[in-house]
């Protein structure tokens, strides 16, 4: 089968880490430490794992972020190279899987815990926090946790994969690939919306209006009872998006202090080479980006025992403001089993917006990686919400 296979490259891995993150080209020349190969399909030698053909599969932030090099070391241990990438994944049965006959259309919950991995559940699966699983190194699979970080699972990002029935979820008749593509980063969003703690009225602030931050804006005006939800938009056209998702209000980066200062009388403090920051402000602040601007925008804008959520991937930051203000920092990093969130997500997927949202989703076939990732990394400014690879497509 076709695939794009991630591999160890030193070289590649310094030099993206030395100007990936300025230079985005460098990612999809010299830098890539990714190439489109013919591998066998991974095969099934377990119950309860069936094959998957790719219909669509997404490119996210920490893909991108994956290739850059600026992904910490940290999760170097829950990775098992050479891998095929995708974890956002629309697909279709190849077998029959426990109830699921094959030819069903599937979304894929990436998250490879207990029940994938043939082992006795951990304390956190027990209570249906899958996205906690504690036992992602150990069991019948090599360390990752998830598909699109496993060697012999396959990915998104080739013609075909492999999945346990603990991962699978039916797609609603009526849903089109590119709506369904969208269930598993709403799932995550619905997971976010309940990380968050949100009180009746509090004010909440949602840097970012990528698509991480279109569908938290959603999942906290449909399941909270938020107040004002006031979204950071970098580019024009996500302005109008964030107020169909929900935002009672869209400022520019430059502005989200000023905004807030306003409508919380807060003080605005200006340190000595450092940037302003807030005395008072939002009850609830979402990094959406993962940047340092981002999660310091977030930091400085929440009033003394707020709560800061980290839903991109987080960057370096000063993190005083958490100290001082003793502000809560709370993560949220996929959908948990025990909230339903894919039940949810699948429902949020025809909400108008997200319907309208999926026309923009941008597919690519293999061979045109480059491009795609060109474009992946330049959508905000595109007015693309989602790029995504299609391995059926020959151009």
């Amino acid at each position: 089968m076709l695939a794009l296979e991630m591999y160890r490259s030193v070289p590649r891995t310094i030099i993206g880490k030395a100007a990936g993150g300025r230079i985005p080209l460098m990612l999809t020349g010299v830098a890539a430490p990714l190439r489109l190969v013919t591998l066998d399909p991974p095969r099934v030698r377990r119950p309860g794992w069936a094959r998957l053909r790719v219909r669509l599969s997404g490119i996210c932030g920490s893909d991108l972020g994956m290739l850059s090099g600026t992904t910490s070391l940290y999760f170097s241990a829950v990775v098992s190279l050479p891998f095929v990438p995708g974890h956002e994944v629309v697909a279709e049965l190849l077998d029959d899987c426990d109830d699921l006959p094959a030819g069903t259309r599937v979304v894929v919950d990436p998250v490879l815990a207990c029940a994938a991995r043939g082992v006795d559940p951990c304390e956190a699966c027990e209570r249906g926090e899958t996205n906690r699983c504690s036992r992602i190194t150990v069991g019948d699979l090599s360390p990752a946790c998830r598909p699109g970080s496993a060697h012999d699972t396959g990915g998104g990002w080739g013609e075909q994969l492999t999945a346990h029935r603990s991962q699978l979820h039916p797609v609603p008749e009526g849903l089109s690939d590119e709506q369904a593509l969208l269930a598993e980063p709403v799932a995550c969003a619905v997971h976010t919306a309940r990380r968050a703690g949100v009180r009746p009225g509090d004010r909440v602030l949602v840097s970012g209006a990528g698509a991480v931050g279109l569908l938290a804006t959603l999942a906290l005006r449909e399941l909270t009872e938020a107040g004002e939800i006031v979204v950071v938009a970098k580019h024009g056209h996500q302005r109008e998006l964030a107020l169909e998702f929900g935002a009672t209000e869209v400022v520019a980066p430059g502005e989200a202090l000023r905004r807030i200062r306003r409508a919380t009388g807060a003080f605005h403090l200006e340190p000595e080479l450092a940037s302003p920051y807030l005395l008072g402000g939002v009850d609830v602040a979402l990094d959406a980006v993962g940047s340092t601007a981002s999660l310091e925008t977030c930091l400085h804008a929440t009033r003394a025992g707020g709560r800061v959520v980290l839903s991109g991937m987080p960057a370096k930051a000063d993190l005083s403001a958490a100290w001082f203000r003793e502000l809560e920092l709370v993560g949220t990093y996929a959908s948990a089993r025990a909230d339903r969130s894919f039940d949810q997500a699948l429902g949020l997927v025809a909400h108008d917006a997200v319907a309208r949202m999926s026309k923009s989703v941008a597919p690519y076939p293999l061979h045109r990686w480059r491009e795609a990732l060109d474009h992946a990394h330049s959508a905000g400014r595109l007015g693309t919400v989602k790029v995504a690879f299609d391995p059926r497509r020959t151009s």
